[in-house]
């Protein structure tokens, strides 16, 4: 990962996609408008991509308000990552960043409109991402064919002009460092659960799936309710 931190450094936006790439699974215009927003939100906070001493303490965080392919190339480009604690999802179901430093919780809001995005869509790309992605029932070449406009569109979105996106000084509310827990095992099942998500039944300890309870989960809609068969 330190050439990818040398590439943002660089503002290496095409190096960086292709490390995207291999992290997303493929080269898409919202992998890479998540690319561009960083790299906006970085110069514009003043701050480098997470190093290691950074990730350990949380100095910057990255919160996203849509769990998209823009969110993947947040990802990348940051260093901000779910695991490692230093990326926040707020489900507004918005294409919006914000980068914020734990220091002094200045932070940099960027956010992309998909309406002003269209106009760079050319209009066969638009009718197959319907046919392939929205209806899918696109025929193996469709799909092969989308790709390749997506990559040309991909390209074009790491150079948008910064007047593309609405970008803001914001104030972030102070958000806790990740606590870390002690571990309980559930009566039923016998797997340790962190503490906090443990339920008690006639003052026995369950995890939420063996107490039958629905689960907070994040799937394609975003945040929603998830009832495990366990």
């Amino acid at each position: 990962m330190l050439k990818l931190n040398k590439l943002v450094e660089k503002r290496d936006a095409e190096g960086i996609l292709e490390y995207a790439k291999e992290f997303h699974g493929h080269i898409c215009p919202y992998l890479a408008l998540g690319i561009r927003a960083s790299l906006i939100a970085m110069e514009e906070l003043g701050v480098g991509r997470l190093d290691y001493s950074g990730s350990v303490d949380e100095s910057i965080l990255a919160i996203v308000e849509t769990n998209s392919c823009f969110t993947d190339g947040v990802q990348v480009a940051t260093g901000c990552t779910l695991g490692n604690n230093s990326l926040i999802y707020v489900d507004t179901g918005k294409t919006a960043l914000t980068l914020v430093k734990r220091e002094t919780w200045e932070g940099v809001r960027v956010y992309a409109d998909s309406e002003k995005l269209r106009e760079l869509y050319p209009p066969r790309a638009t009718k197959l991402f319907n046919k392939v992605v929205k209806e899918r029932r696109g025929t193996p070449e469709e799909r092969k064919e989308l790709w390749r406009y997506w990559e040309e569109i991909a390209k074009e979105f790491l150079h948008l002009p910064k007047d593309y996106f609405k970008i803001e000084r914001v104030k972030v509310p102070p958000i806790e460092q990740a606590p870390i827990f002690e571990s309980i095992r559930c009566s039923k099942c016998g797997e340790l659960v962190m503490a906090p998500k443990v339920v008690y039944i006639n003052e026995k300890p369950y995890c939420r799936a063996c107490a039958g309870e629905e689960i907070p989960a994040i799937i394609g809609r975003g945040i929603t309710s998830w009832r495990c068969s366990k």
